[in-house]
């Protein structure tokens, strides 16, 4: 789906960025890292990776990586959030808070599932997809054009508003490229 010549950037500043390039890789797309603006040059779609929010922000800002990001998804470019990029992506940030780019309205409380080493796998509540989840975030609020895609006790861990795709697990952590693939499809659809 997701293949054709898709070249998929990979924020690479700080973070989970090599286990996402290999996902890309393993749904038929080209993945480039993305450590400066010019790297952006002949990108169809975007993936944000975990890490260090607070980091990624302020490297996202010194290297001018922000205008130019916000300038792709405003243009529609599919993008994949996960974690820390999720927290980026977000329309309102606490714990504590942090500014987000706006991408998608949720707002996230950061380090909610519990801190490093209460990481935990799971399943989604309908079954169909395993999450790893460290140091993640939890959605607490989902805005009106927000799509739930998948939960976890109920909760909201997989969202969709127009191209952005938002995760507060690890989908490049497991087998399963669904997450991927769906969310890099809007380009090719």
């Amino acid at each position: 789906m997701a293949g054709n010549g898709l070249v998929v950037g990979i924020v690479a500043v700080q973070g989970g960025f090599a286990a996402h390039a290999r996902a890309v890789e393993d749904i038929g797309a080209r993945a480039v890292l993305v450590r400066r603006p010019s790297d952006l040059d002949g990108v169809g779609a975007l993936v944000l990776p975990g890490g260090e929010s607070t980091a990624q922000l302020r490297l996202y800002e010194r290297v001018g990586l922000a205008a130019p990001l916000t300038t792709l998804v405003s243009g529609g470019v599919p993008v994949l959030a996960t974690c820390a990029g999720l927290i980026l992506a977000a329309s309102h940030v606490t714990r504590p808070e942090q500014p987000g780019f706006g991408w998608i309205d949720v707002h996230v409380a950061r380090n909610a599932w519990g801190r490093q080493i209460a990481s935990f796998e799971a399943t989604s509540d309908d079954g169909a997809l395993p999450l790893v989840f460290i140091r993640a975030p939890r959605i607490v609020h989902v805005g009106p054009g927000v799509e739930v895609l998948a939960t976890f006790r109920g909760e909201p861990v997989l969202v969709r508003q127009g191209a952005v795709t938002g995760a507060t697990f690890h989908p490049e952590l497991t087998d399963d490229r669904s997450v991927h693939r769906e969310a890099l499809a809007a380009l090719v659809a």
